[in-house]
């Protein structure tokens, strides 16, 4: 299924630059890394020209497989050891920043970000996933193989995973925020068998325990804790009911039960479709108009 320029997957990183003169970092990446791969093309060509046309044809897709996976590791490389360096002048924290160039904690959240840019970009178009979590391991996520994390925007610091995680289509799981003035930068920990939705949003700070879902569509706030055991929906997200899709005999629970489809259109209006600013008298206006034409069925 195609997926439409706007909804970028993947590790991501802000694109937020507090001082243009920071991109020098960027522009060493790239440039280092396609000098290597340039290294690469010039000692394939000296060995191919003695080859027949036919040979050099044949393993050309190779050397282009090998060249662009050269590039994304030296990228890495290049990019893990500046951040190693930037980490000592001043180690990445939590904490609640004002969002000024002047601020230290903010300028080096930004420096962080583009520095990881080159290589998450490379990365992620990769035709394998692995690269993605090579990236993630390397810039301070902590995640497993088993996770499915690559169909939504992932954050790519202050984030513990555990076990067989997934991550739906859209999704986006932060541990930074920018909020008015302010930088809010929270670690985000997912626990094991976690399932977040499509076009959920996990927030900074959050903690989702084990076994929990968080339904498509919903939005934790920072630092909210979802208890392990249940699925949680609606903006913000809130419990709905235990969740049984874990345990052994979960396909014989689906479809038994029939609720009332009046009942169930009025969740869905309470959880994601009733402003929070709406006033009472609207509100009831609304409801007598509705009562008004089930009478007059």
């Amino acid at each position: 299924m195609s997926v439409s320029a706007s909804l970028k997957v993947g590790p991501f990183t802000s694109n937020v630059l507090v001082k243009r003169r920071y991109l020098l970092f960027y522009f060493f990446i790239v440039w280092s890394s396609i000098f290597i791969v340039q290294y690469e093309l010039w000692l394939y060509f000296m060995l191919a020209s003695q080859w027949e046309p036919i040979w050099f044809l044949t393993f050309l897709p190779m050397m282009i497989i090998l060249m662009y996976f050269s590039l994304v590791i030296a990228s890495i490389i290049f990019a893990k050891l500046l951040l190693v360096i930037i980490n000592i002048i001043h180690e990445p924290q939590e904490g609640t920043f004002l969002r000024d160039k002047n601020d230290k904690d903010y300028r080096f959240w930004s420096i962080r970000n583009t520095i990881k840019k080159w290589p998450i970009w490379l990365a992620h178009k990769f035709p394998f996933p692995f690269m993605d979590n090579i990236c993630f391991k390397l810039f301070g996520v902590k995640t497993k193989f088993s996770n499915s994390l690559f169909e939504g925007w992932v954050d790519t610091e202050f984030i513990k995973f555990g076990d067989d995680v997934v991550v739906g289509q859209s999704s986006i799981i932060q541990s930074s925020i920018i909020i008015g003035n302010l930088l809010i930068i929270r670690e985000t920990i997912i626990e094991d068998n976690v399932r977040i939705g499509a076009h959920s949003v996990v927030m900074p700070g959050t903690y989702i325990g084990s076994n929990t879902i968080l339904a498509a569509s919903s939005t934790t706030h920072i630092s909210q804790e979802l208890e392990a055991g249940w699925i949680y929906l609606g903006v913000p997200a809130k419990k709905y009911k235990k969740n049984r899709f874990f345990e052994d005999d979960a396909e014989n629970h689906i479809g038994k039960k029939e609720e009332d489809i009046e009942e169930l259109r009025k969740k869905y209006e309470l959880l994601y479709l009733k402003r929070r600013d709406t006033p009472k008298k609207v509100l009831h206006e609304r409801e007598i108009q509705r009562l008004m034409r089930g009478k007059g069925k």
